[in-house]
């Protein structure tokens, strides 16, 4: 599967131009994107300036000299590019999988084209296969898990070698195993308004391209 990542970023790597300001996601995938743009840098003199959605991601793009600024310190993102756990025909996606979604789909709402690369096995009929990852804060963990529970939603609190997962920011991640998620909106719209709920994996209508890379070649989808 890795060759197929990278053949995805690849791709993905094309639609950077000099003078960009690039959105990097995080993740197994999104690795192969900041680290052809940072060979891009160093051989071609691409010049970018890159706004990372992880602490993991800002320490690797520095590493190889790419220029990182905060998302509050550009005006917009020119373009995103990111991994996704699954995504469907309408190219809504779960993300979270590598625990970032909160800086994710902030930088993702400050961008003008995001673009989500991801090999075949992601491509699903229907979102809920892959667990959907829901940042909370630490004082609601255990009132949520229990609520989540009686709603049936199979949650798991995300663990680390050392306890409980924490997030970049400090807070804690809750893993649903929904299986099936047949009305995703109306899920995004509960969680939103659900009171220690930080942020969850849901990206809805975010998603402009999506390049798909299959032992048959790559394929790209964008939005109607």
């Amino acid at each position: 599967m890795s060759e197929l990542k990278k053949a995805a970023a690849l791709k993905a790597s094309e639609y950077i131009l000099d003078g960009m300001v690039v959105g990097l996601g995080t993740g197994s995938t999104a690795y192969y994107i900041i680290e052809e743009l940072g060979r891009r840098v160093n051989e071609e003199g691409l010049n970018i300036v890159g706004v990372p959605t992880s602490t993991r991601s800002k320490e690797q793009a520095e590493s190889l000299g790419i220029d990182v600024k905060e998302v509050h310190e550009v005006p917009y993102i020119d373009i995103t590019v990111d991994g996704a756990d699954e995504f469907d025909q309408d190219l809504n996606g779960i993300k979270g999988g590598g625990g970032a979604l909160l800086f994710e789909k902030v930088v993702a709402n400050h961008t003008n084209t995001n673009i989500w690369i991801c090999d075949e096995s992601k491509c699903v009929d229907t979102l809920g296969r892959f667990p959907l990852a829901i940042e909370v804060v630490p004082f609601a963990t255990d009132l949520l898990f229990k609520e989540f529970e009686k709603k049936g939603y199979s949650p798991v609190i995300r663990p680390s070698e050392t306890g409980r997962y924490i997030t970049d920011s400090n807070n804690y991640i809750i893993d649903c195993h929904l299986e099936s998620i047949e009305n995703p909106y109306e899920l995004a719209k509960q969680l939103d308004n659900t009171s220690g709920v930080v942020e969850h994996g849901l990206f809805l209508d975010i998603a402009d391209i999506v390049i798909v890379a299959s032992m048959d070649g790559i394929k790209t989808f964008t939005r109607d």
